[in-house]
C-alpha cells in the first residue's frame, strides 16, 4: 500500500487556487420575501446562480483521475475553505456571509487501474449577518456531513490485459456511484447524478451511456414554492465522440430527463412537471497553434406546464448554443485572451419566469424558453440563468510576477459581460428586470488567485453589474468574494 496525501494535496491546492471559490447550495435559505416587492423566487435563483458559478470550476477539476503507479495505491486528504461574501442582490443593499467548508476524501486504484474508487464527504456552516439570511428565521445554517462524491470504476479492457494477457483493440469501462456528469461542453447537462455509466471505445469512436437520478439535495430548476427545495429527475444520456484527431474532438448526444418531483404541499390547480429532451452536437480543440475553441448547439423538445395549468401541457420547442475562443500567448507572463458568445431562446408568453411553471407560459401551448441543466459562468454579480438571453463575454488573465519566487504563482484576470434578452417582452431569471426592454446591462469582474505555499491558497473576486433599460431600478450591484484554502 502506498499513501501520498501530500502529493495529491498539492494538486488540490493548484486546482483550488485557480478556481473562483467553492460554495454550496443555498436551497434552505432561498425563501425570503422581499420587503419592497411581492415574493418572487427569481431572487433566490439569482443567488443560486452566483453560488453555482463559484462552485463549478472546482468540481470540474476534481473529476480528474489520479495517476496510477503501483498495483494498489491509496490516497487520502482533505481541505478547509473559509470564504467571505459581501454582495447586493438588488433587493437588499448589502448581505454579508461567512462560509466554512470541510471536505475529506480518499481514493484507491488496484491491479494497474482495473479497479478505481473515490469518495468525498462534505460539511459546511454558513454564517450570515443578522437579517441577511434568505431565511429570516435562521441566521446560521449547517449542512452535512454528507457524501458529495462516491464512485467505483471497473475497467474491463484493462482487466483482460492484466489478468489474461490479451492485446485487445477496444476499451470498456463501467462506473457506478455519485459524481458530476456533463456531456459535450456542459452547456445542456452538467449536474451531479447517482448513476451507472458504461463507456466503450473502438476505432477512435467513444460511446457513453448513462442512466442516473439527481441526489435528493439537488436544487430544482423550477423555483416555484412547492418544488423549489427538491428535485427528483431521471436522466438517460447517450454521447458519441470521435477521438482520433489530434486537434479536434467532435461530439453529438441525445439526453432526456423524466421529472418525478412531487409538490409539497400539493397544488390542486397547478402542475409542475418538466420533461425535456436534448439533441446536441459540437466540438472542442485547437484551430491554429495556441488558439483553442469550443462550440455546442442544443435543440430541446418535450413537455411542460404553463402558469395555472394542470390539465394540458405545453410542447417545448427551444434551442441554445455557445461559442468560445481562447488564445494563449507563449511568454513568461502566460497571458490568455478569451471571447465567448452564449445564447438561449426565450418565449414571449413567459412574462413571470423563464423557467418556472408558476409565472410561466400563459397565452398558448408552445414553450420556446430553453431550460437546461448545464453550466456557464455568466458573471458573479448579475449571474442570470441561460434562458431568454444573449451573453457576450470578453476576458483575459496573466501572471504579473513570473520572476518573483514568492509571487510567481499569482494570477490576475478580468471578465466583461454584455447581456441582452432574446424576447424583450419576456422574463429573465432576475425578476427585477421588469420592463419590456431587451437591454439588460453589462458587468465587469476582476479576480486574483495566488498559491501562497504548497498547502495554502488565496482567492479574491470582485464584480459590478450595471443594469440596463430592462430594469426600473438602475442601482449598481456589487459582489465581493475573498477566501483561503488550506489543503492537508
Amino acid at each position: 500500500m502506498h499513501a501520498s496525501p501530500k502529493s495529491t494535496s498539492l494538486w488540490l491546492v493548484l486546482c483550488l487556487a485557480m478556481s473562483l471559490g467553492a460554495t454550496s447550495r443555498a436551497h434552505a435559505q432561498l425563501g425570503l420575501e422581499s420587503r419592497s416587492a411581492p415574493r418572487n423566487t427569481g431572487i433566490s435563483s439569482a443567488f443560486l446562480e452566483r453560488q453555482r458559478a463559484l462552485e463549478r470550476e472546482n468540481q470540474r477539476k476534481l473529476q480528474k483521475e489520479l495517476p496510477i503507479t503501483q498495483k494498489f495505491r491509496l490516497d487520502y486528504g482533505g481541505w478547509y475553505n473559509f470564504y467571505f461574501f459581501l454582495f447586493d442582490d438588488g433587493f437588499n443593499s448589502s448581505r454579508t456571509l461567512r462560509q466554512h467548508e470541510l471536505r475529506l476524501w480518499a481514493s484507491f486504484s488496484a491491479d494497474q487501474g482495473v479497479h478505481k474508487g473515490y469518495a468525498r464527504g462534505r460539511f459546511e456552516v454558513e454564517d450570515f449577518n443578522a437579517g441577511d439570511n434568505f431565511d429570516p428565521n435562521d441566521e446560521d445554517d449547517g449542512e452535512g456531513p454528507e457524501l458529495e462524491r462516491g464512485w467505483y470504476v471497473f475497467d474491463l479492457a484493462q482487466a483482460l490485459r492484466v489478468y489474461e494477457g490479451m492485446d485487445i483493440p477496444w476499451e470498456m469501462k463501467v462506473k457506478l456511484g455519485r459524481d458530476l456528469v456533463y456531456i459535450g461542453t456542459g452547456y445542456a447537462i452538467d449536474v451531479p447524478l447517482d448513476h451507472v455509466m458504461v463507456q466503450g471505445e473502438f476505432l477512435d469512436f467513444q460511446t457513453t451511456y448513462i442512466i442516473g437520478q439527481t441526489p435528493l439535495w439537488t436544487e430544482n430548476i423550477d423555483r416555484s414554492d412547492p418544488v423549489e427545495d427538491r428535485s427528483e429527475r431521471i436522466f438517460h444520456i447517450i454521447e458519441q465522440k470521435y477521438v482520433g484527431w489530434d486537434n479536434h474532438e467532435p461530439f453529438w448526444y441525445i439526453a432526456w430527463q423524466d421529472d418525478r418531483t412531487t409538490e409539497s404541499p400539493n397544488a390542486p390547480f397547478q402542475s409542475y412537471e418538466y420533461d425535456s429532451r436534448y439533441v446536441g452536437f459540437g466540438s472542442t480543440g485547437e484551430l491554429v497553434e495556441n488558439l483553442r475553441y469550443s462550440t455546442e448547439w442544443v435543440f430541446e423538445r418535450g413537455s411542460s406546464y404553463g402558469d395555472r395549468r394542470f390539465l394540458h401541457t405545453n410542447e417545448i420547442d427551444a434551442w441554445a448554443f455557445d461559442h468560445r475562443f481562447d488564445y494563449i500567448f507563449r511568454t513568461p507572463y502566460q497571458p490568455v485572451v478569451s471571447l465567448e458568445y452564449m445564447f438561449a431562446s426565450g418565449d414571449p408568453n413567459r412574462l413571470g419566469s423563464p423557467t418556472n411553471a408558476e409565472g410561466g407560459n400563459t397565452f398558448d401551448f408552445t414553450d420556446n424558453s430553453f431550460v437546461g441543466f448545464g453550466f456557464r459562468d455568466t458573471g458573479i454579480a448579475f449571474s442570470p440563468r441561460l434562458s431568454n438571453i444573449h451573453i457576450w463575454r470578453m476576458g483575459g488573465s496573466f501572471r504579473p510576477f513570473p520572476n518573483k519566487e514568492a509571487l510567481r504563482n499569482m494570477e490576475v484576470g478580468t471578465d466583461w459581460y454584455l447581456y441582452w434578452k432574446n424576447r424583450s417582452s419576456a422574463a429573465v431569471s432576475d425578476p427585477l428586470a421588469n420592463r419590456q426592454s431587451g437591454y439588460l446591462g453589462w458587468e465587469m469582474d476582476y479576480y486574483t488567485n495566488w498559491r501562497i505555499t504548497n498547502d495554502l491558497a488565496w482567492t479574491a473576486r470582485f464584480g459590478m453589474f450595471f443594469p440596463g433599460s430592462a430594469f426600473e431600478d438602475q442601482t449598481t450591484r456589487t459582489f465581493l468574494l475573498t477566501g483561503l484554502t488550506w489543503s492537508f
